[in-house]
């Protein structure tokens, strides 16, 4: 499946401080130890509606990541995958009276599009679950090899599930106990009511053809694949097991996260599929989650269509910590617009003060868990002593606008 196109990312001097994160499994801020390649697998979409302010808010939280590895030397490769193939899309297709395909290619260009006006760093490998049938069939018959996996016994439909027992220490990632996993799995795509299961965790990894469903043929009969193992199979297959962050938003920590783990885990044998599991926070609007469920969403090709500079998208959702579920809001929307207008009105001025400081606050800050907040007051000083009292030094307008740009990806 094609990316979307980025600009060049602007080098700055010297090197930034190495990246420390949130671990949830670890539940602790602690050290990203990547290699000269750091290695990065991020849960995309489900292309069955437009991008709303929760995805960019993921998204923009990984560019962060990926910009801070650019900036300390590392090379990247960053996986992605869209789930172009699950009911949800089914259903949207059918409400609308479109084919599931046609739905899903106009939903996947909207989001590159999306992500491309926001500046987000594309991945190296980005892949749709039926580009991936191939692996995941070769996933799921290892599993059922090994006895991790099993068809349920069910003539009509002989669905083939992930045994939650298969890996000793399921559960290490979320940390949840399991009368919480069991509401989260019923909750979010799950089916602990499926008559035949020897657990009602079991995951479902092959659902058996139904009428009217699309299939591909296996060894253990034609169907498709579950959600969990998709993202199992494409980021081993692209990756490997030496994975340094899988990454999402937090409501994938249950069930999807700790499933695909376990999927993977299972087969390679590695007590860890990451090193570091890391989930942004749940955007808000009018007092709930924003999602499609509850249609309460701010739609970034809306916000574009309206003439909004996506620096200002940007800029708003990084006023709060990456990992607190925060609220969106016009209000929200103007302070980003007005402390966009300071930063360009400082960078341009024939000179400013020095910018040396500030640069290496911002890049400090940034290292130590994404640190927006505290990022963005950095440039707001630096911008506010520009503009108030001027400065001696002609390159720092322009280097402050070069590490905004590589570093925080707006483009003054």
């Amino acid at each position: 499946m094609r990316s979307w196109s980025a600009d060049e990312v602007p080098v700055l001097p010297g090197r930034g401080p190495a990246l420390r994160l949130f671990d949830t499994a670890d539940r602790q801020v602690r050290p990203v130890s990547a290699g000269d390649t750091a290695t990065m697998y991020v849960c995309g979409i489900t292309p069955y509606d437009a991008t709303h302010l929760g995805h960019a808010a993921t998204y923009l939280t990984f560019d962060l990541v990926y910009r801070q590895w650019l900036d300390a030397g590392n090379d990247v490769h960053y996986v992605q995958n869209v789930t172009d193939i699950d009911d949800p899309l089914f259903e949207r297709a059918a409400r609308d009276g479109i084919g599931w395909r046609e739905l899903g290619d106009r939903e996947t260009q909207l989001f590159r599009d999306d992500m491309a006006a926001l500046r987000v760093l594309p991945p190296r490998d980005y892949i749709g679950a039926t580009e991936a049938i191939g692996e995941v069939i070769e996933l799921v018959e290892k599993m059922l090899a090994s006895g991790a996996a099993y068809v349920v016994d069910d003539p009509e439909y002989p669905d083939v599930y992930f045994r939650a027992d298969a890996v000793a220490h399921f559960g290490y990632e979320s940390g949840y106990n399991r009368e919480t996993m069991l509401a989260l799995f019923s909750e979010r795509g799950g089916d602990p009511d499926r008559a035949g299961k020897a657990d009602p965790l079991d995951a479902l990894m092959w659902r058996a053809e139904r009428d009217g469903e699309p299939a591909w043929p296996s060894p253990f009969g034609p169907g498709r694949p579950g959600w969990h193992i998709e993202c199992a199979a494409i980021a081993l297959s692209r990756i490997g097991s030496d994975l340094d962050i899988q990454g999402g938003g937090s409501d994938l920590i249950f069930p999807h996260h700790e499933f695909s783990a376990a999927h993977a885990e299972s087969v390679t044998g590695e007590r860890r599929f990451a090193r570091h599991y890391v989930h942004a926070g749940m955007i808000g609007w009018d007092g709930h989650k924003m999602s499609k469920s509850r249609g309460n969403l701010v739609l970034v090709s809306r916000l574009r269509a309206e003439g909004v500079d996506p620096g200002a998208i940007r800029l708003g959702l990084f006023a709060g910590h990456y990992r607190q579920d925060r609220f969106w809001s016009p209000e929200v929307l103007e302070e980003a617009q007005a402390r966009l207008a300071r930063w360009r009105t400082a960078t341009t001025l024939p000179a400013g003060p020095d910018a040396a400081d500030a640069i290496s606050r911002l890049r400090r800050y940034l290292a130590d868990d994404l640190d927006t907040p505290k990022a963005l007051a950095a440039v707001d000083a630096w911008s506010a002593d520009a503009i108030s009292y001027g400065g001696h030094d002609a390159d720092a307008p322009r280097l402050m606008s070069t590490a905004i740009d590589a570093l925080l990806g707006v483009l003054l």
